[in-house]
């Protein structure tokens, strides 16, 4: 079968390369000059079925509010008039209820876990590296009372089978050594010894590669505007570099994804939000961290990569707004050069913010709609770089018409 993946960020190339290993003929078709230029480009870098929880909580609406007048909130709300967006709010505050937030979150882990376990596979199939890191992933709190909560909140994966271990700052500072001199800025921590970080870039271009050297095409460098349909089929794609055709098609184009599908099918429930990261050199003076972490009270996240250190913060609630300036990242410099002072050259910055695809409940969307040839693979959040693997092999499944091998409630346009 002709396959056409729309999209090339890491749940594209999964996606080509999966088909590939299922015998189709396939087409990837990115607008960017490569692969992995948008949303994948320099995010967090972890693989976390440990942090798995959906956003949407009891807690997120006071959040939001006070992000109006302070700048220090891990989530920010901004007034607009896209009409999608609004939409897009209403429903995500309808998932804010304690049931519901459990609902998501056991969802969202059970995709993440299997996607890890389908990502392990791939990387022994394929050797592609990505300075990948297997050292296990901490969640740490400054407070007693964050401490508490989060210890409380992690019961929640820990009766999913999550492997976690609770730890005293003593002990932190004996399994991450650059946290010692700072331990008594820390109340205690939960380490998740199964979550690992690596550069979800890295690994997107490297695939890419095996998916060309496997006789897969990808042509960059080539926007898709508008499916031309026939009923209840798509039976061709205009793109900027002509008419496209296929038997069947992946729409894995992120926070794009209900742009293209307007007017075909049920609103997507996919919108933007903006997440910012700061890629900081190492050098052999620096007490770089040897485990990934998340710093849960302030909601920054950290990992190594290779001779980098990656720090990323901030939910955004901007629209289509990826542009940034160097004080947007005042805030979560500060914080990084708080708590991991000697990790890194911070005097040699690189900035980047990218547009999460985001749905409200925080689980993909995925199988099929109105148009029965077209797939969708989209709307995977923050976590995108640990479902890909996952959502990639689930994808193949639906095209070649197979029972995924986990459930997807709550993961379909219906």
């Amino acid at each position: 079968m002709r396959v056409l993946v729309l999209g090339g960020g890491v749940i594209g190339v999964t996606t080509a390369y999966e088909l590939l290993q299922d015998g189709h003929e396939v087409t990837l078709v990115e607008r960017e000059a490569d692969v992995a230029l948008g949303t994948s480009f320099a995010n967090a870098g972890m693989v976390a079925p440990g942090h798995a929880f959906a956003w949407a909580s009891p807690r997120a609406p006071k959040v939001l509010l006070r992000s109006l007048w302070r700048d220090d909130q891990a989530l920010r709300f901004r007034f607009h008039t896209d009409p999608a967006f609004w939409r897009w709010c209403l429903r995500f505050l309808r998932e804010c209820t304690a049931e519901r937030t459990r609902r998501n979150t056991q969802r969202k882990h059970r995709l993440c876990t299997y996607a890890q376990s389908v990502l392990r596979e791939i990387v022994a199939e394929t050797g592609v590296a990505f300075d990948e890191s297997q050292t296990g992933l901490l969640y740490f709190h400054r407070s007693q009372e964050t401490f508490d909560r989060g210890v409380r909140n992690m019961a929640i994966l820990r009766d999913l089978g999550q492997a976690q271990q609770i730890l005293s700052r003593d002990e932190i500072a004996q399994l991450d050594p650059a946290l010692a001199p700072v331990k008594d800025k820390i109340a205690g921590g939960i380490y998740s010894r199964t979550d690992s970080t690596g550069d979800s870039a890295m690994f997107s271009r490297a695939l890419a590669g095996v998916v060309r050297t496997k006789g897969g095409v990808v042509r960059t460098g080539t926007t898709v505007t508008r499916l031309q349909t026939d009923g209840d089929r798509i039976v061709a794609v205009e793109t900027t570099q002509g008419k496209m055709q296929a038997d069947a098609y992946v729409l894995a184009l992120g926070i794009w994804s209900p742009k293209l599908l307007n007017g075909h099918d049920k609103w997507l429930p996919v919108y933007p939000v903006k997440g910012y990261s700061l890629t900081l050199p190492i050098g052999g003076n620096h007490t770089p961290p040897n485990v990934g972490a998340v710093d849960e009270d302030n909601l920054i996240a950290y990992s190594r990569l290779g001779d980098r250190l990656r720090v990323t913060a901030t939910a955004d609630f901007a629209g289509y707004n990826a542009k940034y300036q160097p004080s947007d990242f005042s805030v979560m410099t500060r914080k990084i050069q708080d708590i991991l002072p000697g990790g890194a050259d911070f005097t040699r910055p690189q900035y980047w913010a990218g547009l999460r695809p985001m749905t409200p409940e925080g689980t993909p969307v995925m199988g099929t709609g109105r148009l029965k040839n077209l797939f969708f693979n989209t709307g995977h959040g923050h976590v995108g770089w640990t479902m890909s693997c996952g959502a990639a092999r689930i994808t193949r499944d639906l095209i070649a018409g197979r029972k995924p091998a986990i459930p997807l409630d709550g993961m379909t346009l219906q």
